[in-house]
């Protein structure tokens, strides 16, 4: 995988907000920072698309001095130009809108879609982030949610941020058999070592990495409730949540879960996708 944080740019506030980020994550890795424009037909080649890209190169050079940036304009749909270019990318950046009338649409069309099929990790950029608060992790125990801790990790580790490590669980999700299906998970099992049970799967997840980057300080936050609502609410504290792609409690064949769908749609901060390959 190529040193290289790819932007995808369409000149709409949203796009131009995320090659800002996509500059700053460039710089933290060292990396060079690629802006691509993707257009259909050449009916759909706004004239002005290449002022726009030559001023968002011109910004970022004075706001981070010395990065390698480099721009293009693609013939292709947004999603196979930014899926094709996410093979030469350590890092894949999107606004949460585009020029669309449809506003959120394009994320469902895109961004969903390249979480779901692209290559490395995609971030798009959304929400109030708190500058100084943690990098947050969704985890969960799943080979996608260990891809995220590993990305987790180093993010927090490059921005010089604390990491809070969340696996958030509840009776609902638990799988233990029980005879009388009127009788409620809580009152046929023990809740106090099946939290217990959750508390060592999160330090299984996340002892390997805090080992690896002992600069990085971790909170690790056990919680039974309602999954997706529960690390949206965390997110308001955040400055960027990761997930993985897909974890436990996915349907077989879909390749984006659905707390990524969630953060990705109502998250207060950015959202980094991160999915295992092969």
């Amino acid at each position: 995988m190529d040193d290289t944080v790819i932007v995808g740019v369409d000149g709409s506030p949203s796009s131009l907000a995320a090659a800002d980020v996509a500059a700053e994550e460039a710089r933290l890795r060292g990396a060079r920072l690629r802006i691509v424009h993707a257009f259909a037909r050449p009916a759909d080649l706004d004239p002005m698309i290449h002022g726009v890209l030559a001023e968002t190169e011109q910004r970022i050079h004075e706001r981070v001095p010395g990065l390698d940036v480099t721009r293009s304009v693609v013939s292709g749909d947004a999603l196979t130009v930014l899926r094709t270019e996410s093979r030469h990318a350590v890092l894949t950046v999107l606004g949460r809108r585009g020029r669309s009338l449809f506003g959120d649409l394009l994320l469902g069309s895109t961004s969903m879609q390249l979480a779901a099929h692209g290559h490395g990790p995609l971030m798009v950029v959304r929400g109030r982030p708190d500058p100084h608060g943690p990098v947050l992790l969704a985890a969960d125990g799943s080979p996608a949610g260990n891809a995220a801790a590993s990305f987790a990790f180093r993010e927090a580790e490059l921005r010089g941020a604390p990491l809070t490590a969340m696996h958030v669980w509840n009776t609902w999700s638990e799988s233990t058999p029980y005879e009388d299906p009127g009788d409620p998970l809580s009152v046929v099992v023990d809740l106090d070592q099946l939290e217990q049970r959750h508390r060592n799967l999160l330090e299984g997840v996340i002892q390997p990495w805090a080992t690896a980057h002992q600069g990085v300080a971790v909170q690790q936050r056990v919680e039974r409730g309602r999954v997706r609502q529960t690390l949206l609410a965390a997110t308001r504290e955040a400055q960027l949540v990761v997930a993985g792609a897909r974890g436990h409690g996915g349907v077989a064949g879909m390749l984006l879960g659905s707390v990524s769908q969630a953060l990705l749609h109502h998250a207060d901060c950015p959202v980094t996708v991160v999915r295992t390959l092969g």
